[in-house]
């Protein structure tokens, strides 16, 4: 416990570019890219397949089937395929932030899929009623509606990429 201490109450530990504070920026910035690069993916998609009703289940089921995958085997294989492709620092970031994102996407789409999906049918009735095409009753009615699962989603592929993302410095 009293090296516990003298390493937190350090100042070499808090500074410098192999600081503390700066491997906590690194973390969340990658955590950020990541999260952001499967927002792009899994919302539209969701958003998508709950709004046609075109093959929901199929792909929301294919698509949380890579939950499965392992993680820290697939960022291995990732950087054993990918690495040598890539210079630098890019070899060890490129398939982290790949596999990351295969492991945030899931989430993030089944919820907004979920959202979509779960809005009443009377919201629906009442959206065609007053006139509404498809693109209006989407974003006036269904995405307003489905918003806390796709907030859901969204917080616990951030907790899954936080977590996880430790294990890209040990393959790094």
């Amino acid at each position: 416990m009293i090296g516990l201490w003298h390493w937190l109450t350090s100042p070499a530990t808090w500074s410098g570019s192999e600081g503390a504070w700066a491997l906590i920026s690194q973390h969340l910035g990658y955590s950020g890219v990541v999260m952001g690069l499967a927002a792009l993916i899994g919302i539209p998609l969701g958003l998508w397949v709950g709004h046609s009703g075109r093959g929901g289940s199929a792909v929301v089921n294919l698509v949380n089937g890579m939950r499965a995958l392992p993680t820290l085997g697939l960022l291995y294989a990732a950087v054993l395929v990918i690495g040598p492709r890539l210079s630098g620092s890019a070899a060890f970031q490129v398939p982290a932030i790949g596999v990351l994102v295969i492991l945030a996407v899931p989430p993030v789409l089944a919820g907004t899929y979920s959202g979509i999906d779960a809005v009443p049918p009377d919201a629906h009735d009442a959206a065609t009623g007053m006139g509404m095409t498809g693109w209006q009753r989407l974003w006036r009615v269904e995405v307003p509606c489905a918003l806390p699962l796709i907030l859901s989603g969204l917080r616990s592929a951030a907790l899954q990429v936080i977590a996880t993302a430790t294990l890209a410095a040990y393959v790094g």
